[in-house]
């Protein structure tokens, strides 16, 4: 089948979410937040992004809660209005996902990430991920740009 027929089904299940969405967000949500899984749910997205079907190359599913980012108590008195718990962090949820996925599996550049499904309470990424240790020439190109995730764009 051609690339360009597997990528418009792709993007024509994408928007009539079936049951089978469902069942999977159902089973990612008893799942670790950081999965590494073992291959793309949506290749055509991947492949754009860079994914090559080979060694050294993976595929990690990062679940993100939606909303506010929590600060811990603070320990001293405070003023009323001084008293806040929550704040928002000025990364979006995509790049938080890229970063803890980074965080997690420290021998690995970042190459790219996409948005594959959420439910009411989580946001669910897939971060594509190269390990900087495979002598490849194509993959030690993409692994030589160090620190990916954590430069603002």
């Amino acid at each position: 089948m051609p690339y360009e027929l597997i990528q418009k089904n792709f993007q024509e299940s994408y928007k009539n979410r079936s049951e089978d969405y469902r069942r999977r967000l159902v089973e990612w949500r008893d799942q670790p937040a950081i999965q590494r899984v073992e291959k793309p749910s949506n290749p055509a997205r991947a492949r754009s992004l860079g994914y090559k079907a080979k060694q050294g190359v993976f595929v990690v599913r990062v679940r993100i809660a939606k909303g506010n980012r929590v600060r811990r108590n603070p320990k001293a008195g405070r003023k009323s209005g001084k008293y806040f718990r929550y704040i928002s962090p000025g990364l979006s949820l995509q790049k938080i996902a890229e970063q803890r996925a980074n965080r997690k599996h420290t021998n690995a550049e970042v190459v790219g990430s996409y948005w594959v499904g959420e439910d009411g309470k989580y946001k669910y990424f897939e971060v594509i991920l190269v390990d900087r240790a495979i002598d490849d020439k194509y993959l030690r190109k993409i692994a030589s740009r160090r620190g990916r995730a954590y430069r603002l764009r």
